[in-house]
């Protein structure tokens, strides 16, 4: 599974090491208590309908990059901070980096999700 950015440069892939978070307790627990994650790991959170989805930092001790896509588009992108770092927008899928990672990304590109 790998998770690809559709942008002006091109196609590229983003990670290639992800996990998805698709119940109640995995998007409860996100990356909480991880020490680090690497460089080409996404975290996916997936729900069957878009709808207003909100990030929190809590007990994440590294900066994070986060996008919310509706149908694939990247709605908004944010950079979030270790321990403090909120973010809400709507979306029907949640994708979080390592920071800078998403740095080429920018709202209204195409993110997707390749099994």
């Amino acid at each position: 599974m790998r998770v690809e950015h559709d942008g002006a440069a091109g196609t590229r892939t983003l990670a290639s090491d992800v996990d998805v978070a698709d119940t109640f307790l995995s998007r409860a627990r996100g990356l909480m208590f991880r020490r680090s994650i690497p460089d080409d790991y996404a975290m996916v959170f997936t729900f069957g309908d878009a709808g207003e989805r909100d990030l929190h930092m809590v007990f994440v001790p590294f900066d994070l990059d986060a996008l919310w896509l509706v149908d694939g588009e990247v709605r908004d992108k944010k950079r979030l901070r270790a321990w403090r770092g909120l973010g809400a927008a709507v979306a029907d899928t949640v994708v979080e980096l390592p920071a800078g990672a998403a740095d080429e990304v920018e709202v209204g590109d195409g993110v997707r999700v390749i099994e």
